[in-house]
């Protein structure tokens, strides 16, 4: 197995684990706060149908993403509840999962082919999960947020 190969089975490994639910936005609001203390330079920040990032993000790119995807969710899902944001641990996460909430599908439960969420949070240097395109407006969020040229 080469390199390039061992960190793509090691990441999709952890990305198909054992993940839980911020189900109520209290939970997400107690993650963030988690997240944020942790904030260093060891996270990658992937838009999933984006090239993954080969850098992880700075704490102030990790920082305004938080910022940012919060209030997308909350902006966009409105639902008395969260239940689209999964962590490994919501005290000490290493590996998050954001779905979109105009891309839901079924994520939670069983599917033969459930959705990729839209955004992947991670300690471990993603690899490029063969997604569908996202939608423009989707990547121009995305571009303004990291400041990606268009």
């Amino acid at each position: 197995m080469t390199e390039s190969e061992d960190f793509e089975a090691v990441y999709r490994a952890a990305f198909r684990g054992s993940f839980t639910s911020a189900l109520r936005w209290h939970h997400l609001d107690e993650l963030w706060a988690c997240l944020r203390e942790q904030a260093g330079d060891d996270w990658y920040v992937y838009a999933v149908g984006e090239a993954p990032p080969r850098q992880c993000a700075s704490r102030e790119q990790l920082l305004n993403f938080i910022a940012g995807v919060d209030r997308l969710l909350r902006e966009e899902h409105q639902e008395a509840y969260c239940g689209i944001v999964y962590a490994d641990d919501l005290r000490r996460p290493g590996f998050i999962k954001i779905y979109d909430p105009n891309n839901l599908g079924v994520t939670c439960g069983y599917s033969d082919n459930p959705p990729l969420p839209g955004w992947v949070l991670s300690r471990l240097r993603p690899c490029d999960l063969r997604a569908r395109q996202q939608t423009a407006g989707r990547r121009r969020w995305w571009r303004r947020l990291f400041g990606v040229a268009q």
